[in-house]
């Protein structure tokens, strides 16, 4: 039993670190209810200009298509990336196959090499195929990620074998196996890679910028980046885009937080 001294100190302690964790969102919260003069100033009480700020940023940029392009990108690859890697994940540690190990250490590798070194010649290959400006081009380099597919493949490891080896005896395809079966038992696998991957694609800002140069094809992350852009900037403005922005994110997050606890830690139900 823990002492009523111990429970204290760990009680303050995390009540400290809480607050501590929650402070930045209260302050965004606080900066898009203010001037902008009272942002720089520090203040940190709610004030009364959220409307016109508001009104300021739908002024400035187009906040409905912005919310409407994040939206549907990040949903369509979050569906596509799931289903992409969590194939690849189940295929890797169900099939045995002996180059399957060798094209593994191919996919972790990759992990290694940052996006920035690969931005360049994957923009001159869509470019020669005359991609760019396109859905397509954005989505390909992230509907399959090695950390996605390792993560499908480490939960692949705790579904039983001998259920497949049954559903294969009584005729299941390779398909039905994997929907019927595997994919309703690792439904708290999938909610945390949904929430990683829906968190990516919607805070996804430098590939989005190098490959969609058109204004219709604005993003969240590419509209706040604009209200930066100017001589002067609206703090106000800028912190009710940015709190705007962080709103889809935490909702997800907060509604798979649960699930998204057990996936990581390869819980199987």
């Amino acid at each position: 039993m823990m002492s009523k001294g111990k429970k204290f100190f760990m009680y303050a302690f995390l009540t400290i670190f809480s607050l501590l964790s929650i402070f930045p969102l209260y302050y965004m919260l606080c900066a898009a209810t203010n001037k902008s003069i009272d942002v720089i100033a520090g203040r940190l009480i709610p004030g009364t200009y959220l409307i016109e700020n508001y009104k300021s940023l739908i002024a400035n940029q187009n906040l409905g298509l912005a919310l409407w392009n994040s939206f549907r990108n990040a949903l369509v690859l979050t569906v596509l990336c799931l289903l992409v890697c969590s194939i690849a994940g189940y295929g890797f540690e169900i099939y045995h196959d002996k180059g399957k190990d060798a094209v593994f250490t191919v996919l972790l590798t990759a992990m290694m090499i940052p996006f920035a070194a690969v931005m360049i010649p994957m923009f001159r290959m869509f470019s020669s195929l005359n991609m760019v400006n396109t859905m397509a081009a954005f989505m390909l380099p992230s509907i399959s990620t090695p950390f996605m597919i390792m993560m499908f493949r480490q939960a692949s490891r705790s579904f039983p074998h001998d259920i497949i080896e049954a559903a294969r005896i009584d005729g299941l395809s390779e398909l039905a196996i994997f929907f019927r079966m595997f994919f309703p038992t690792m439904r708290s696998t999938y909610a945390a890679a949904m929430t990683i991957v829906f968190m990516n694609a919607w805070n996804n800002y430098l590939w989005p910028k190098v490959i969609l140069m058109t204004n219709e094809s604005i993003t969240m992350p590419m509209l706040v980046a604009n209200l930066l852009g100017g001589y002067t900037v609206d703090y106000g403005m800028l912190m009710l885009g940015v709190f705007i922005c962080t709103i889809p994110t935490a909702i997800v997050f907060f509604c798979l937080q649960k699930s998204f606890a057990e996936g990581i830690t390869g819980a199987v139900k």
